[in-house]
């Protein structure tokens, strides 16, 4: 052996253990991993049927009324124009399987992600656990992640969203965490001392003074999962991720500018639909959700009836 070049060899057989480990994994614990795949495949299933199964006007117009709900007409008209640039290019339907991809992620993110921040604003200790295993998650580059989750889920549509899931988790958490240190003590104290129980000061008071950082994580986790359609395409995930893969693969620039701006108009509308929403009500106008947008229109239209 070489003095000057030990390194040559491998002393840590790093990679034989995790493999070893996870075969191992896949042979005695399949079955929970199976289980596992139920709620996503229930909801994912779900979403995808409704999206791709409307009228293409009918969900235009949905998600029209949704930007004008959450932005105003505005938005309304951004969230048209760039629907309606995907539905010309012929990506409609691709365009909503990457939907309903994005927003189970970003429901079951939402479902775990926000009570684990909750949490690890509460407790020091397992927010010093919790930090490098977010850290880990961030840090791991995407396409590792697939190996293993072909291995434990097998390929397809469910196995892209919980690839997708793991990477987009820990923006939300990490952000709801710190929305919830940053409300004044002050304020926590006051509730406290009108007789507020702790469940009572975090929905009266800590969540809705949180509320935009919660949603700026969310809006993060909406970004990172977008970014993970072209990588999760792959694993044999069907949307516009795929047509950019398909793209690289012939060479064909076509189907791959395509899906790519297919993507690019759906993070807009993505991204400024959820920000809208979390806008607070003072910059609202003090006035709540329903009373603006088509809601607040239609409230007002049957109230002079």
């Amino acid at each position: 052996m070489d003095i000057w070049n030990i390194f040559d060899k491998e002393w840590v057989p790093v990679g034989t253990w995790v493999e070893t480990a996870l075969q191992w994994v896949v042979d005695n614990f399949r079955f929970v991993f199976q289980a596992i795949k139920v709620p996503f495949d229930i909801v994912l299933t779900g979403l995808e049927d409704a999206l791709t199964g409307a009228p293409d006007l009918l969900m235009l117009a949905v998600i029209v009324l949704i930007g004008w709900q959450a932005g105003g007409r505005k938005l309304a008209l951004v969230t048209g124009a760039s629907m309606l640039s995907i539905g010309l290019m012929g990506a409609w339907e691709e365009s909503m399987v990457t939907l309903s991809i994005v927003l189970t992620c970003v429901i079951f993110c939402s479902l775990i992600g926000i009570p684990l921040g909750i949490m690890a604003a509460r407790n020091d200790k397992f927010w010093t656990v919790l930090r490098p295993l977010l850290d880990l998650m961030q840090t791991i580059p995407s396409f590792v992640y697939l190996v293993p989750i072909v291995m434990l889920f097998s390929i397809g549509n469910v196995s892209g969203v919980i690839v997708t899931f793991i990477y987009a988790l820990p923006p939300v958490v990490r952000l709801t965490n710190l929305g919830i240190r940053q409300v004044r003590e002050d304020m926590v104290e006051a509730a406290r001392a009108f007789g507020a129980s702790k469940r009572q000061t975090l929905y009266k008071v800590e969540l809705p003074l949180a509320m935009p950082t919660i949603m700026a994580g969310v809006n993060q986790t909406i970004m990172m999962a977008l970014s993970m359609v072209v990588v999760a395409s792959m694993i044999s995930v069907t949307g516009l991720g795929q047509m950019v893969l398909r793209g690289i693969g012939r060479l064909d620039m076509g189907i791959a500018t395509v899906g790519g701006l297919g993507i690019v108009f759906l993070a807009i509308v993505i991204d400024r639909v959820s920000q809208s929403f979390g806008t607070s009500a003072r910059d609202r106008g003090h006035k709540k959700w329903y009373e603006t947008g088509p809601i607040g229109a239609l409230r007002k239209l049957v109230g002079k009836g």
